[in-house]
């Protein structure tokens, strides 16, 4: 259960990645879909309507009729008050269930943090896609560490022959657009830029977010074209609205010299853009949020402080102007690479779901008194 196409958001992504995966080992697999409004162009046969309870109802026994159930679970995509409705949902399965969590805010609501505890108390295991949102809940909301199960989140590994690259070197960024992803950053350093060879230009590819789109509009967006006009960098800096499928995104990727991922946020404990920069064999320049730290302080890219202009500007340069290093890093990238592929991914949640059917299983086996066992335990309460 998750958002799913034609949702566009980064749940949908891991929903529609995940469950192609399994399919791909021979799991059956049916979606339970979170909307918040009934829509005839869903691509699933059951909807998980926010804000009806016949649709909870319903929902839970499409999922109790599986073996096991998943639910994607993040800040905002379920109705309620920060999102309790699931948890009437939780209540209603009978068959074991795992919550994907996909952030783990540090400085939650008090009612924000009671819905993830109790989210936690009521299924068996607790998905996270990095050690450091693992780090956080057991340390910041009091989980067991045995409940917490560490699985990357799984990426789209390039296997191609390597296209040939533009002459202009191109420094990526993509994804939804809206305020808190710093593009401003690197458009403010493109213009120190300019004097590396073949004068490399900035890219960023993705529609605005739906959510930043109700409230503001194209502001940001609009706001990213000036500032690129205002320093004369409009043949340096490029926007591209569209949504790419999978294929054309990582022909995108890999066209790109290096990606940069200069979001506002300190807080970030899973990037899929990271993980998928990471799975098509690219050198990465992040800010440095958790899930970055985590996944680059290996070699596979540049951490850089988040107001450090400078550092933005020196780390871009030097993955442009010293082909040995981007060369390492992007080496480095290939070999985490490995550990996410979506079949990796696929594989560590069946060997997940088949623990806990065993264990639901012992759960309910009667308890057997030992041979000769005096009858007076029988009736102990």
């Amino acid at each position: 259960m998750g958002t799913y196409a034609p949702t566009r958001c980064r749940v949908a992504r891991f929903s529609a990645g995940l469950s192609e995966g399994l399919r791909a080992l021979g799991s059956d697999v049916d979606i339970v879909r979170i909307t918040d409004e009934h829509t005839s162009a869903a691509t699933t046969g059951t909807e998980l309507v926010n804000g009806s309870a016949a649709s909870i109802a319903a929902c839970a026994a499409s999922l109790n009729r599986g073996d096991v159930a998943v639910i994607a679970h993040r800040h905002g995509i379920f109705g309620g008050t920060h999102g309790d409705e699931v948890l009437s949902l939780i209540d209603a399965l009978t068959v074991p269930s795992v919550a994907v969590v996909h952030d783990v805010l540090q400085s939650p609501k008090p009612h924000q943090r009671w819905v993830l505890e109790r989210i936690a108390a009521m299924v068996d295991r607790i998905v996270v896609m990095s050690e450091c949102a693992r780090d956080r809940l057991c340390r910041d909301y009091g989980l067991e560490r045995r409940k917490v199960v560490m699985i990357p989140h799984g990426g789209t590994v390039f296997s191609g022959p390597r296209p040939k690259r533009p002459s202009r070197p191109t420094i990526l960024t993509w994804g939804m657009l809206g305020r808190g992803k710093g593009i401003e950053r690197v458009i403010d350093v493109m213009e120190s830029l300019q004097t590396v060879a073949g004068r490399p230009r900035y890219v960023v590819v993705g529609p605005t977010n739906p959510d930043e789109a109700a409230a503001h509009g194209d502001a940001y967006r609009e706001a990213r074209v000036e500032q690129a006009r205002s320093k004369g960098l409009e043949d340096s800096v490029f926007f591209d609205a569209r949504s790419h499928n999978r294929a054309s995104l990582s022909a995108l990727i890999q066209s790109a010299s290096v990606v940069v991922l200069p979001y506002d946020s300190t807080d970030q404990v899973v990037s899929s853009i990271l993980v998928e920069a990471i799975a098509n064999g690219r050198p990465v320049v992040a800010t440095s949020f958790p899930h970055a730290v985590e996944l680059l302080s290996g070699g596979a890219g540049i951490l850089v402080d988040h107001d450090d202009s400078a550092a933005m500007a020196a780390a871009l340069r030097q993955i442009l102007t010293q082909p040995r290093v981007a060369g390492a890093m992007a080496a480095e990238a290939r070999k985490l690479a490995s550990g996410m592929a979506w079949s990796t991914i696929a594989g560590a949640y069946v060997d997940l779901a088949k623990r806990l059917v065993i264990e639901k299983a012992r759960s309910r086996e009667p308890l057997v008194p030992a041979r000769g066992a005096d009858d007076r335990m029988l009736s102990r309460p």
